[in-house]
């Protein structure tokens, strides 16, 4: 069988009929959708345990106290250390933490463990000293799962929930840090919503939980199943249903098989929760975790505090790129390398115009949703130049990185020439590639006119004069000429050697570069005076006189090359 599409080409059918819809959460009075997140959940970071669960190399010793002490400056104050029972490496790097005091005041380490005793025992054995803990404690319970893997009905699950809690009650009950009991029904997407509700009630009770001291129930997309509204919608039912709601804090941990990760998270938060878990850059299992940057730089970008810190991006970056061993695309939300870029020219004109404009204290501009700036990056980084560029990024390098504004009429010109150099190097060409181009083409100062040297002397009345000396055709001429300042004192004597009338526009002059090395460049045109025949030039020299003279040459040079 096959589809036969407009093209006419014949293709094949994906076997879409092996897949069900998953059906909607009956919730017609829903909330969520009204809702609109005004203040930051309680962060966990799981990069520890579950981001490092998912590396092709996972993380050794040393790489996990990297990570740890970057995630205590961002910051976070819950942090899943590890898998203890399951894994010697987590156990070492737990017990490490807390021999050596590396838990800071405030901060909790989480530990993962399934309900089975031997694994609670180890899990006990290695929080032994910790200041504050949280046991996360998780089973199974979805449909699918009680079906094909357990091989149980609803109450043996929650028998085994239950008697889970019990034992970590029982093993934690000498512990003199401050405990706090986590319950993850996993596969929470996939099971039944009175059956969640069912067995968070049982382990609330059997844990003791109170409004003073409430639980933490985690509500996992272990896969993501459906649309990211449905999981708002089986957030809001728990949250309007579960029968200990005041005893327990809501929290989420989303993944991301369907793309969708951070959406399913921010309207869970809509719909009720209270907590998030997620990695950096969304590493984790299969697709992914939530990711925590993208979702606390959400929240930022609408006026919220956050309350974690990002202001170094790219050192968190090169951190977590180099523990994980995985690289951040280019694209990623917030950090990539590009996503403060514009190639496009109708981009870059608008980022030029709204930097030029923008209020510090009230971000607006065209292509940025935030400051590149709160996040370690810079303006500098926001337009680069390839072919499918325009002559506001060509302007915008070099008022930011150079300092020089050119006029539109130049601009026009001049990114023609940089237009050709992107077409026949097929590839992005760099601020000082630009900027080199600017002076080779505007920079015409030797051939058919040299400046040699001049003297500034008194003029008649309060006028200037200027005598110079001009090399043309291995020639040596005297030029003389008075005007209201050095500038139309040498035009004057340059018009009556060349026996032709000219006027300096558009007259700019820059410093470029720093301290004792600094150079002024000079940008000015020459026209007949009816407005005529302009040519642009550009003059260098340390001396701003100097370079004035020589962008009129230069002028005058580029418009006897045209004639």
């Amino acid at each position: 069988m096959s589809h036969q599409p407009q093209s006419g080409r014949a293709i094949g059918v994906m076997p879409f009929s092996k897949y069900s819809a998953f059906k909607p959460i009956d919730l017609p009075d829903r909330q969520w959708p009204s809702k609109i997140i005004q203040q930051a959940p309680r962060w966990c970071s799981v990069d520890l345990r579950d981001g490092n669960q998912a590396l092709i190399d996972p993380m050794n010793v040393d790489e996990k106290l990297r990570l740890w002490d970057m995630l205590l400056e961002i910051g976070f104050a819950e942090i899943e250390v590890g898998f203890p029972a399951a894994s010697q490496p987590d156990f070492d790097f737990i017990r490490r933490i807390i021999d050596e005091d590396r838990i800071p005041e405030g901060v909790s380490i989480q530990i993962l463990c399934q309900a089975r005793e031997e694994l609670i025992k180890k899990s006990v054995e290695a929080l032994e000293g910790a200041p504050s803990v949280i046991f996360h404690l998780y089973n199974s319970t979805s449909e699918l799962q009680r079906r094909v893997v357990f091989g149980m009905d609803r109450q043996g699950i929650i028998d085994l929930a239950v008697q889970g809690t019990e034992m970590v009650r029982e093993g934690l009950k000498d512990f003199d840090s401050n405990v706090i009991f986590e319950y993850s029904p996993e596969s929470f997407t996939g099971t039944e919503l009175d059956f969640a509700s069912d067995i968070c009630t049982a382990v609330a009770d059997t844990w003791g939980a109170t409004p003073e001291e409430p639980m933490i129930i985690n509500l996992p997309s272990t896969v993501e199943m459906a649309t990211p509204n449905i999981y708002a919608d089986q957030i809001e039912w728990f949250c309007r249903n579960f029968p200990r709601r005041d005893s327990a804090v809501i929290s989420l941990h989303t993944h991301n098989d369907r793309g969708t990760g951070i959406a399913a998270t921010e309207l869970g938060l809509m719909a009720g929760a209270q907590r998030v878990e997620g990695t950096l850059f969304g590493n984790g299992e299969r697709t992914g975790n939530c990711d925590l940057i993208t979702m606390a730089m959400n929240m930022f970008s609408q006026g919220v505090d956050p309350t974690l810190d990002f202001r170094a991006m790219p050192k968190i970056r090169e951190t977590a790129e180099a523990v994980n061993k995985l690289a951040v695309p280019e694209r990623h939300p917030y950090a990539g390398d590009l996503v403060f870029t514009a190639f496009s020219g109708s981009h870059q004109d608008a980022i030029k115009k709204g930097i030029s404009k923008v209020d510090r204290s009230s971000w607006e501009v065209p292509y940025l949703p935030i400051d590149p700036e709160d996040v370690g990056s810079s303006y500098k980084e926001t337009v680069r130049v390839n072919s499918q560029s325009g002559k506001g990024g060509v302007g915008f390098l070099l008022e930011e990185v150079y300092g020089v504004t050119l006029s539109r009429e130049l601009l026009v010109e001049f990114s023609g020439v940089v237009q050709g150099m992107t077409e026949k190097l097929d590839r992005e060409i760099k601020p000082e590639e630009i900027y080199q181009s600017l002076l080779s083409t505007y920079v015409v100062d030797q051939a058919p006119y040299k400046l040699i040297d001049y003297d500034l002397l008194p003029g008649r009345d309060d006028d200037q004069r200027c005598v110079a000396r001009i090399e043309v055709s291995d020639s040596i001429v005297t030029i003389d000429g008075q005007g209201s300042g050095p500038i139309e004192a040498f035009v004057n004597a340059m018009v009556e050697t060349l026996n032709e009338p000219l006027v300096v526009v558009g007259y700019q002059e820059t410093a470029v570069e720093g301290g004792s090395d600094a150079q002024a460049i000079c940008v000015l045109a020459v026209e007949d005076p009816d407005g005529q025949g302009r040519s642009y030039g550009i003059g260098l020299s340390r001396n701003t006189v100097t370079a004035g003279l020589n962008a009129i040459i230069s002028a005058i040079n580029r418009r006897w090359s045209k004639d």
